[in-house]
């Protein structure tokens, strides 16, 4: 693939995205090979978990503004905009969510625009110190934050903070993003791959079905009432306790050993 690398091995698809030169920046050729990718990963029985970075010195800038863009003759700039996330940027969105595997995002530098919807696409995000997350939208271009950031960043930081990174454009450093629940931890640079791998190892042996599973629940209980949510969990459950992984979960549980999951 043109645009990014993707590796399995123990059980880890590593995918870099691979535009070091216009920092990762979101093309038609990237969100091509990205969809690709993680169909593979998706099909692929030996990949448990993905593992999302960026080469060189930063995560992702969002859309490549300089790229020639969706659209067609006939339409208005902004139609084709809309035309772009409709065939592009949206369908890759939606298959990374509803990928049924743990995904890790390792922020290695800034990630804007669009790269931060495309980071918090992933159920871990883990940031170097010097990683930051920019909202450019607004008061750089003129527009609302997409790439599901709309929908993320009320969710994980609350109203207030969400207009104020979408509004004005600050530049949040990983330290803060962490302190305030965006992403899940924030280290120092030389330690990211190292922790980024090392979280990955545990969900490659774990029950790999289970952590899509339990994304959708926590998805699912920001729209339920308490007692439909109580109601989704003994859904799940039953199901779930059918799977080989709760019996080997049980007896690993009582013979004190760790347990081997299967898909």
């Amino acid at each position: 693939m043109e645009t990014l690398t993707l590796e399995v091995k123990d059980g880890i698809a590593l995918l870099t995205l691979n535009r070091p030169d216009v920092l990762n920046s979101i093309n038609t050729q990237l969100i091509t090979d990205m969809r690709e990718a993680v169909a593979a990963v998706a099909k692929d029985s030996e990949a448990r978990v993905l593992l999302i970075t960026g080469a060189g010195r930063g995560f992702c800038a969002g859309a490549d503004l300089a790229a020639q863009g969706q659209r067609q003759e006939g339409m208005t700039i902004g139609q084709g905009v809309a035309h772009g996330m409709t065939i592009g940027f949206n369908p890759m969105m939606r298959e990374l969510h509803e990928l049924k595997k743990p995904i890790i995002a390792a922020v290695n530098g800034v990630a804007a625009g669009g790269g931060v919807g495309l980071a918090l696409a992933a159920d871990i995000v883990i940031a170097a110190k010097s990683a930051s997350f920019i909202q450019v939208f607004g008061p750089k271009l003129g527009l609302i934050p997409d790439l599901g950031c709309t929908w993320q960043l009320p969710r994980l930081v609350g109203r207030a903070r969400a207009l104020g990174l979408a509004m004005l454009g600050d530049k949040l450093p990983a330290e803060t993003a962490a302190e305030w629940g965006l992403i899940w931890k924030c280290v120092d640079d030389a330690a990211l791959m190292d922790e980024a791998r090392g979280i990955a190892a545990k969900f490659a042996k774990g029950p790999t079905g289970t952590f899509g599973e339990i994304r959708k629940a926590i998805d699912t209980a920001l729209h339920n009432d308490y007692a439909a949510q109580l109601d989704y969990e003994r859904d799940v459950q039953g199901m779930l306790g059918d799977h080989p992984n709760f019996a080997a979960g049980v007896k690993a549980f009582l013979t004190k050993k760790e347990p081997e999951f299967t898909a």
